[in-house]
């Protein structure tokens, strides 16, 4: 696989990382998302390939046992998710920056892998208290999946000072031009 500079971006689920990710392709066609590969059922409005692959358990078994994913996990029990290396050669091949956009410990071991090779950026909600009025105004998850997801998010939380650089996202547009402000810091190309 031919290595460039990666942009991997992690947070608590609820966070704002996807927002921010839209926005930042839509400005910044130097990007382009890499998209993963999950056993999860697809939500309505949701694209196959585009917002994810699709996988059946077999099927992203088959793929591990393949050495397909450049990382993967089991983010919650009986969902798992992945990169697929084919991802970052096909942006590779569009002479493009891949964006990653992983959970948080699917993010550890890339960023051990490839630590020269990316920028890592830890999205931050401003307090649980916000992460969870986000959760249920998804209106996607039932009572136990929130609680689910909030357990998981408090020990998230406690990894993101291992990250590059930290972006809180509570106002969304303060929260924007402070994540694009440090993104172009690091790829100088990127300025007009």
């Amino acid at each position: 696989m031919k290595h460039i500079k990666l942009l991997l971006i992690t947070a608590p689920s609820g966070s704002g990382k996807t927002s921010l990710i839209k926005r930042l392709l839509e400005e910044y066609p130097q990007f382009s998302f890499s998209t993963s590969a999950t056993t999860r059922q697809m939500r309505p409005g949701e694209v196959s390939e585009k917002d994810y692959y699709y996988l059946s358990e077999t099927e992203f078994d088959q793929k591990v046992k393949e050495n397909a994913f450049l990382e993967w996990e089991e983010v919650y029990q009986g969902t798992k998710y992945g990169t697929l290396k084919s991802e970052i050669d096909r942006i590779n091949g569009l002479q493009k920056i891949p964006i990653l956009d992983i959970d948080v410990m699917g993010a550890m071991r890339v960023k051990k892998m490839l630590h020269d090779e990316l920028l890592s950026i830890y999205i931050m909600p401003p307090n649980l208290e916000a992460l969870e009025s986000r959760l249920r105004k998804r209106n996607t998850e039932t009572e136990e999946k929130i609680q689910i997801r909030l357990n998981k998010a408090k020990c998230e939380l406690k990894f993101a000072d291992l990250f590059d650089l930290k972006v809180i996202n509570d106002d969304f547009e303060v929260a924007y031009h402070d994540f694009l402000g440090k993104i172009i810091t690091h790829f100088p190309k990127l300025r007009n």
